[in-house]
């Protein structure tokens, strides 16, 4: 289910002598309501897929998290940005909820999208790409055939270390783009994956296969230090050209564990933030971004704010673009 914005989340620092120019998130802030241009911010407060996937619980807390450290953040322009409150499972005697509130998470972007909001989600566990995605696929499906109609061509570009392709009896956060393939193919759309800072020591042989056979186009997180930006960019530049949406899913997890420590699974090595955050800009920059998200943000386990901040940062960064 969806609940409203606390906006009481959204206070901080007043700098009056500034004038315009020194506004703050905070300041710039507004509820959903009838708003129908610039950023809108979706919490989905949920990591009963982590927990399924026996992974560090907590990132339902993250949403909160990122407003709090967004409260603050300066607002270089005058677009707009609306909280539209927040998506989180209802969980049963026998269930936890999470196919709900993924049905609900899609029905809640695609509503935002038919609006002409920019829909950033803030999660929760990386099960929240399987609800972003329906959202938009949504969206897509009911748009006025231009001409003979085409499948669309969705470009699914994932900052993670892990592919997230795994079988499992039930979906969890490591599965949801496995889950994305075969809904793709249940429509008759093509799969366009890229998954980007792929660690060799967080994904099976398995997992590589199956990544092979549906056509995914990855780095792995050793071929992505800064002496092999420009390569990577390249790479992200030729699978841009092949697509028409975009949905962009940071897992903080693609970050060092210094760097991202409030994830589920902190990564050995990552991927650097002056890495991460061109690549962002490239998406951003790209013409065809639809939708974005956060993923895996777990204060539970984070050190002195460092992943709220580096994720308040990263949604600021695409705001940015967007407004």
């Amino acid at each position: 289910m969806r609940i409203e914005p606390d906006m009481r989340v959204w206070t901080g620092r007043v700098d009056h002598a500034e004038g315009p120019a020194g506004r703050r998130w905070h300041q710039q802030m507004r509820p959903l309501a009838t708003q129908t241009s610039g950023v809108a911010l979706l919490g989905f407060a949920c990591d009963a897929g982590v927990e399924r996937n026996h992974g560090r619980i907590g990132a339902r807390g993250g949403p909160l998290a990122i407003r709090r450290m967004l409260a603050n953040l300066p607002v270089p322009g005058s677009g707009n940005l609306v909280d539209a409150g927040d998506v989180l499972p209802l969980p049963g005697t026998d269930d936890d909820g999470l196919e709900a509130a993924q049905e609900a998470l899609s029905g809640q972007v695609a509503d935002l999208l038919a609006r002409g909001l920019f829909p950033m989600v803030l999660g929760g566990g990386h099960e929240v790409a399987f609800g972003s995605f329906g959202g938009l696929a949504r969206h897509l499906a009911s748009l006025p055939a231009k001409g003979a109609p085409r499948p669309p061509r969705i470009g699914i570009i994932n900052l993670d270390a892990h592919f997230d392709l795994r079988m499992a009896d039930r979906a969890s956060s490591g599965t949801p783009f496995r889950q994305i393939a075969e809904n793709c193919q249940a429509r008759g759309w093509p799969f366009h994956y890229c998954c980007l800072g792929v660690s060799e020591f967080a994904n099976t042989v398995a997992l590589f296969q199956r990544a092979e056979a549906l056509g995914v186009l990855w780095r792995r997180d050793t071929d992505m230090d800064l002496s092999q930006r420009d390569a990577t960019l390249a790479q992200l530049d030729g699978f841009l050209s092949n697509v028409d949406h975009v949905y962009l899913t940071v897992c903080l997890d693609v970050l060092p564990a210094a760097v991202a420590p409030g994830v589920s699974a902190p990564a050995a090595c990552g991927v650097a933030l002056d890495v991460i955050e061109p690549i962002v800009d490239a998406v951003g920059r790209c013409g065809k971004l639809r939708l974005a998200d956060i993923a895996e943000m777990n204060p539970c386990f984070d050190i002195d704010g460092r992943t709220a901040r580096v994720a308040a940062r990263l949604v600021a960064r695409i705001a940015n673009l967007r407004n």
